[in-house]
């Protein structure tokens, strides 16, 4: 049986033609028969890719060296090109869709003005230090809420956001000022996020501000479940979620019976990409696995058992 990885990874670096490197990126993968996701922008380049591990070797390989991506850190784990639908090579003007390109700064060495790096060990030596001085390190989540649902560091805050383009709307809402005197150490699933996040925050006057380096992905290596992480990490493939160890807790409440469940699963309207958590007895029954938008939107149609007067005695019985 062949050998297969999946590689995670990003770099921040002035690219003078996005397209061109698109180009080389497509035609690489493809006669490496490798699938995933890359995206490329004038910031640099960000992607997961899966395939025959001889074949991620020498894409690698290949990737570094173009001068930019020298030194590209790349995060390997346990997959195959199956768990990507097929290859996405694409140019956008973020790497990360935070919707303020015009606010992110790079150079040869990275994002400017970004909270200072911490390695795991790190990350710990600072929690000890600063609790011994009466202090809380906060732990500020930069994925999307529903990533954090299965797993996040303990106490962590974990914004409202649906989209990364939220956290701008949040951070400006004025509800996290309370931290702009605290330590805060950002955390997402490789890095990436937190490097963007990180800057944004310290332009917007957070004094004190870290970045977890290499994500929750280098902190699971490191620490599996015996440190400051609990649960589950959400990961952008077929997998849909990976666990650090057999202790990993099951965070995750199933939205229809609240039983412990890790597993998301799309809304049963076809088209439609919300993802909620089901249990095993509940994945499959039509009337529960479909969104609240879909929901209100099938109820609306001519014909559905909630129009007329017994979709009126329903509503009214729910409601009393």
């Amino acid at each position: 049986m062949t050998e297969s990885r999946i590689v995670l990874y990003y770099k921040f670096a002035p690219i003078k033609d996005p397209e061109a490197v698109k180009l080389w990126q497509q035609t690489l993968c493809r006669e490496l028969g490798l699938k995933g996701r890359i995206i490329i922008s004038e910031h640099g380049i960000n992607g997961t890719v899966g395939g025959e591990l001889s074949a991620v070797k020498t894409y690698v390989k290949q990737t570094r060296t173009y001068g930019p991506f020298r030194g590209t850190e790349f995060k390997w784990s346990a997959g195959e090109a199956e768990q990507f639908p097929r290859l996405s090579v694409k140019v956008r003007p973020e790497l990360v869709a935070f919707g303020v390109p015009d606010q992110v700064k790079v150079d040869a060495e990275g994002i400017i003005g970004g909270g200072e790096h911490l390695k795991p060990e790190q990350v710990h030596q600072l929690v000890d230090s600063k609790r011994s001085e009466g202090v809380e390190v906060t732990f500020f989540d930069g994925r999307n809420a529903m990533e954090a649902q299965i797993g996040r560091f303990k106490n962590a805050v974990v914004p409202e956001t649906e989209t990364t383009r939220d956290f701008i709307t949040e951070l400006d809402s004025g509800k996290y000022d309370h931290l702009k005197d605290q330590p805060v150490v950002t955390y997402c699933t490789g890095g990436i996020r937190c490097e963007v996040l990180s800057a944004l925050m310290k332009d917007r006057g957070f004094e004190e501000v870290y970045q977890l380096d290499g994500g929750i992905v280098r902190y699971g290596e490191a620490y599996q479940d015996s440190g400051l992480w609990e649960g589950e990490l959400y990961v952008f493939d077929g997998r849909m979620n990976m666990r650090f160890s057999d202790d990993a807790k099951t965070l995750g409440e199933c939205v229809n019976c609240a039983a412990a469940t890790s597993r998301f699963h799309n809304c049963a309207d076809r088209g439609c990409s919300t993802l909620k958590l089901y249990c095993e007895d509940c994945s499959h029954i039509p009337v529960t696995t479909r969104c609240a938008a879909c929901t209100a939107r099938a109820e609306a149609e001519p014909g559905h058992p909630n129009q007329g007067h017994l979709g009126k005695v329903r509503r009214r019985l729910a409601s009393a």
